[in-house]
């Protein structure tokens, strides 16, 4: 984790800032970078809790747009200092902000009250509630979602903050008026002034991490860089709070030396954990399970998810939700009605004879599981795998070997060519061209193109009836899954 001090505009982002105190006469929220997808969900807690909130960003788009306006909160497209006039009662600054960001600028120079995304959710939401915290490399979306589900369908009424919609309810937040709130742990840093993961400010009493394995290169120099920060999430453990770990992973396995608190394995391959699934079976509805927990059957359950990350996934929000005192009736009844997340294996239609999946996944080793899973849930079906290499960490060079790799399940596979950005660097770039040969060297037909458009008619001369066309992007990908559709659509006419 770097320290502010070593940053060059190290004067800009330390400085003191003004208590913010949420029993105080607070009304007006300002929110900046109001549309990303942490930040409009927080706008709508705030909402919900009553307060007055308004917010900007650098251009607005759906869904996010549409959900900002259908609670008629005021959004600024384009960020100026002015926008922020009349002064609001406390700034809450998105991660994104860089030091001499107009609006984040203006704040810090007048002195006004302001607070991170995590800082905000601890301090008006979380506050004196049971926190149930989700970490990890992979799965926190689903897991967090999951977890929350179960609890609602019980009736406990829980708080939480998820980083994706949930299909029940089409919802990724509320306030609730349970003991517990329930929150997906990022470790992607906190903000310009504060770069420290954004987990470390949700003062877990149960923690789970799902996994540890090296990402977002843009933030963390190492793998021991990255794991330290895993370490301080799991020493935030109170002495009576319960660390959930997945043992399956060895860098999560080994947090058990790094808290105080009490632990909980879970996991399908070996044999020591407390928590384990015996007698799976999987179909194109999901998966069955019995439960097992210190070696006593607990009773078979019905996950329609697809998977075996998802049954992992499933495995910690059972060993939460007993602790926290759920019946197991009450559990087997969440996870059965649990109708799963926007853009997690999400099927977009079909037309043509092809069904047109959108998934979130963006490392390599979530590539791969999701094209694993896939191959599962349509067993009769070709995966015709079709990938954008987005975000900052995952266009790097150090992830080109894992990709190779992550299609083997897949019948074909295109990739989308990253543009290069300000922030990337020639020698940390990823070559397609590498990823290509390597995955055609496995017998798999690969090819490219730059975005979209210029993707989809290679797609149409492979694609045909019976295939599934994964979608993997944690962007809108140009659209290209509605445009595939239309082009299928078209083609059966």
């Amino acid at each position: 984790m770097r320290r502010l001090e070593d940053f060059p505009d190290a004067h800009l982002r330390i400085f003191e800032r003004p208590e913010v105190d949420p029993g105080s006469a607070i009304d007006d929220v300002y929110l900046i970078g109001i549309c990303g997808t942490g930040m409009g969900s927080l706008a709508g807690l705030f909402h919900e809790a009553g307060y007055s909130v308004r917010g900007s960003d650098a251009a607005t788009w759906p869904p996010m747009s549409d959900r900002l306006e259908a609670m008629s909160i005021l959004v600024r497209e384009g960020y100026a200092a002015e926008n922020l006039d009349p002064r609001p009662d406390v700034v809450v600054v998105g991660n994104a902000c860089t030091p001499t960001h107009p609006e984040a600028a203006r704040v810090r120079e007048e002195g006004w009250p302001q607070l991170s995304l995590p800082e905000a959710v601890s301090r008006f939401f979380i506050r004196n509630r049971r926190s149930l915290v989700v970490a990890g490399t992979h799965g926190k979306t689903t897991t967090t979602s999951l977890l929350a589900h179960v609890f609602r369908s019980a009736g406990r009424d829980p708080g939480f903050l998820v980083g994706g919609v949930m299909n029940n309810g089409d919802v990724s937040y509320s306030v609730g008026s349970g003991p517990h709130f329930i929150i997906e742990g990022d470790e992607y840093d906190t903000a310009y002034f504060d770069k420290r993961p954004k987990f470390l400010h949700y003062r877990p009493r149960t923690g789970i991490v799902t996994s540890v394995e090296f990402d977002h290169a843009d933030i963390y120099t190492s793998m021991d860089d990255y794991r330290e920060a895993f370490g301080a999430f799991a020493q935030q453990i109170p002495d009576d709070g319960l660390l959930v770990l997945c043992a399956d992973n060895p860098e999560v396995a080994a947090l058990t030396s790094k808290t105080s608190g009490r632990v909980s394995t879970y996991g399908l391959e070996r044999t020591d954990v407390d928590v384990t699934a015996v007698r799976v079976s999987t179909g194109s509805d999901g998966q069955r399970f019995d439960l097992m927990v210190s070696g006593v059957m607990k009773g078979r359950i019905w996950l329609p998810l697809s998977g075996q990350h998802n049954l992992l996934n499933a495995l910690a929000v059972a060993t939460v939700a007993l602790d926290e005192g759920l019946s197991m009736d009450e559990i087997i009844n969440g996870f059965g009605t649990f109708l799963g997340i926007q853009r997690r294996q999400q099927i977009r239609g079909e037309a043509g004879g092809v069904i047109v999946v959108d998934d979130f996944a963006h490392h390599p080793t979530a590539v791969r599981a999701t094209v694993q899973s896939a191959a599962e849930r349509w067993p009769s079906r070709r995966v015709v795998a079709v990938f954008e290499p987005r975000s900052n960490s995952s266009r790097r060079k150090v992830f080109e070997e894992g990709y190779s790799t992550a299609f083997d399940q897949a019948g074909a596979v295109f990739l989308s060519r990253p543009p290069f950005r300000h922030n990337d660097s020639k020698t940390d770039f990823m070559d397609v061209d590498v990823v290509l040969d390597r995955i055609r060297q496995r017998g798999i037909p690969a090819d490219s193109a730059e975005g979209a458009d210029a993707l989809l008619p290679l797609i149409l001369n492979e694609i045909r009836p019976g295939d599934v066309a994964l979608v993997m992007s944690n962007g809108g990908f140009g659209g290209i899954h509605d445009k595939l559709l239309d082009a299928l659509e078209g083609d059966a006419q």
